[in-house]
């Protein structure tokens, strides 16, 4: 009886829906099918400004999934706070024929702090579904209302979202009085935006796409930004939390920020001024000032883990951090620009988008959320040294790859400006290795490993080096692809100078590396830093190449050979050059020394698509050397 009722209640529901919301999957156009792990079937959206401190956004979407690529397209994540309500969620699950199997409400969701359990932030939440189908295809239908208490920022329209989405059809409108402007930024939108008016005389602005094509993941492809579709929305006037502001652009809004969120925040105790100032006394040298105060901050703070829009776009004052010594990005760069203030050092407060993806702020569109992160700028006299606050062993003046080479907003007493991170290029990221072994006449390897690490490789063993010796024991050898490998030391360091670097110093030894057989050994004369898997061949490449980040990697082996055994055949000599990069490698005797080097160089930039099939057959070529061997033989 139960089973029927459920049964008769999910019918019931149905028949509230359109008769147009028919989700067969045989349906779907034949011509969005290849590449598409999901379809959008429809998505309306639409935001509207009912006051400046009271919006609308519904939400209403449809996605068929294909395969297990797909799943995550329809994972529902929205976030809430006491300014930010959710109300109605509601969505059913239909399988390929566009029959309901199941239904799901906000009962169903997670809800789930987005912090890491302390009490400062427990207002910040996440509610988050994911259908638990493994039945393909399968399509998901839900919609949802947030409420929100602020005109600062929107939502942005993407109809699809990532590679691999095919759109039947999306909409976006945005609603609001005659007089409340916005400025807009539309990227790769098929056709642009349709201005008018509703029935209560509302201003209207409409964006419709349709049969959108799923646009191919390729590898090497150049940001999201040059294919995908959005619209970006900006107000011109607003209210924040209950303060007002305006701003046509970055130097507008960064006033704003640095007035109205920031000022005012940065008021330290006076024991902790005499601190900084006792601590810094003997020190004339601006930048060594700034560098005794940011270790400090790093020993006394950890970092709670709240990205920036989410957890509000105010710091927490400096005083509540001195006090409780952790805080997120925000919280923790505003407290070391108090810090800096107490010895009459200046400082920009900067909003980045941070991930090991170069993407920068549009330095022809200010809004306030193109960024998920916070970090420091010190515009010193003779250079401009950045810093990041959340890493308590993170160098000073290192930023790494989770916020180099980008335009960053930051916030200034003059008002917002936009500033480039420094750009580790490709000769300065290095991976410098020796290697001194010996092979046994039974085919056993032993020897020492030395590598350093620099510029942006300088945190490639930070998953290693503040762990127990049995965890590094662990890491290294899943690192290191030498067949019974055992370390039998392994010293990681890491040097926080001007150029950091990391060195790691292993001893180690490997049973049967080489092969023994009539009397010969034969062995990979590489066996540290091999390149395993190729590049996968496209055709009809569509996009252009883009290496988003350029390395070098160094490496000299030297063998000593068992007595009584002279080689007999080892790897030939290669050397490429290409644009893009360069690899080189060559092995050399001497008595009873073998010895192989090896360099590959990949360079950061955008090629022509066509290149496509040279970088192929040039890590192909590299992979190829990478497995030659070596064969020792009997002789005198």
């Amino acid at each position: 009886m139960k089973a029927f009722l459920s049964t008769l209640f999910l019918l019931s529901a149905i028949t509230c829906v359109k008769a147009q919301d028919n989700f067969d999957v045989s349906l779907i156009s034949k011509d969005l099918l290849p590449y598409a792990s999901s379809v959008v079937r429809n998505e309306e959206i639409t935001t509207e400004v009912r006051d400046f401190d009271n919006v609308l956004l519904h939400v209403k979407r449809a996605i068929t999934v294909f395969n297990k690529n797909g799943d995550e397209d329809v994972e529902i994540g929205i976030w809430h706070n006491k300014s930010r309500i959710i109300k109605d969620v509601k969505g059913i699950i239909y399988n390929q024929y566009g029959k309901p199997v199941s239904k799901f409400s906000e009962s169903d969701f997670d809800d789930d702090n987005s912090h890491d359990g302390f009490s400062l932030f427990t207002d910040v939440k996440i509610k988050h579904y994911r259908p638990l189908v493994t039945d393909y295809p399968y399509t998901v239908s839900y919609e949802y209302d947030v409420k929100s208490k602020q005109t600062l920022e929107f939502q942005d329209w993407q109809p699809n979202p990532s590679t691999g989405v095919a759109v039947e059809k999306s909409s976006y409108t945005f609603i609001c009085k005659p007089d409340f402007k916005i400025r807009y930024k539309e990227v790769n939108i098929p056709s642009k935006v349709i201005i008018g008016s509703n029935k209560d005389g509302l201003k209207t602005y409409t964006w419709v796409a349709a049969n959108l094509k799923a646009i191919k993941y390729e590898p090497f492809s150049p940001l999201r930004t040059a294919n995908l579709s959005y619209v970006k929305i900006a107000p011109e006037k607003f209210s924040y939390g209950g303060i007002p502001g305006s701003f046509t652009n970055w130097k507008e809004l960064g006033m704003w920020q640095y007035e109205k969120l920031n000022a005012g925040r940065q008021v330290l105790s006076p024991q902790t001024v005499s601190r900084m100032k006792e601590l810094t006394g003997d020190i004339t040298d601006p930048k060594q000032k700034a560098r005794k105060i940011y270790e400090y901050m790093q020993s006394k703070t950890h970092y709670i883990n709240i990205s920036i829009g989410i957890g509000g776009y105010q710091p927490f004052p400096a005083s509540d951090v001195d006090q409780q010594n952790y805080g997120d990005c925000k919280a923790l760069v505003n407290y070391t620009q108090a810090l800096f203030k107490t010895v009459g050092i200046d400082s920009y407060y900067c909003v980045v988008e941070a991930g090991s993806a170069k993407v920068g702020v549009f330095p022809d569109f200010a809004s306030m959320d193109q960024g998920n992160h916070v970090i420091l700028c010190l515009p010193f006299k003779s250079d401009t040294t950045f810093l990041e606050c959340t890493n308590q062993n993170m160098p000073f003046g290192f930023l790494g790859d989770f916020t180099d080479d980008r335009l960053v907003f930051a916030c200034t007493p003059e008002g917002g400006k936009l500033i480039h991170t420094p750009k580790y290029a490709a000769q300065a990221n290095m991976e410098q290795r020796t290697a001194a072994f010996t092979i046994a006449d039974d085919g056993g390897l032993k020897g020492s490993i030395t590598t350093n690490f620099k510029g942006a490789n300088y945190e490639d063993r930070d998953h290693v080096i503040y762990e127990s010796a049995k965890e590094q024991v662990k890491d290294l050898k899943k690192i290191y692809p030498i067949n019974n490998l055992e370390i039998e030391s392994a010293d990681l360091k890491q040097f926080k100078t001007a150029q950091p670097y990391t060195t790691e110093n292993l001893k180690i030894s490997a049973s049967d590396y080489g092969s023994v057989a009539d009397g010969k050994i034969i062995f990979l004369a590489n066996p540290v830093n091999r390149l395993n898997t190729p590049l996968r061949e496209v055709r009809n490449r569509r996009n252009d190449v883009y290496i988003n980040r350029g390395y070098t990697d160094e490496d000299e082996i030297t063998y000593t050979l068992p007595a009584g055994y002279k080689v007999d055949t080892r790897p030939k000599k290669v050397s490429i050059e290409k644009p893009f990069g360069k690899f080189e490698s060559s092995t050399t005797v001497n008595g009873d020394k073998l010895i192989y080097s090896r360099k590959m160089q990949l360079i950061d930039g955008t090629y022509s698509k066509d290149t496509y099939q040279a970088l192929v057959d040039f890590y192909q070529s590299i992979a190829d050397a990478d497995h030659d061997n070596v064969t020792l033989i009997k002789g005198n």
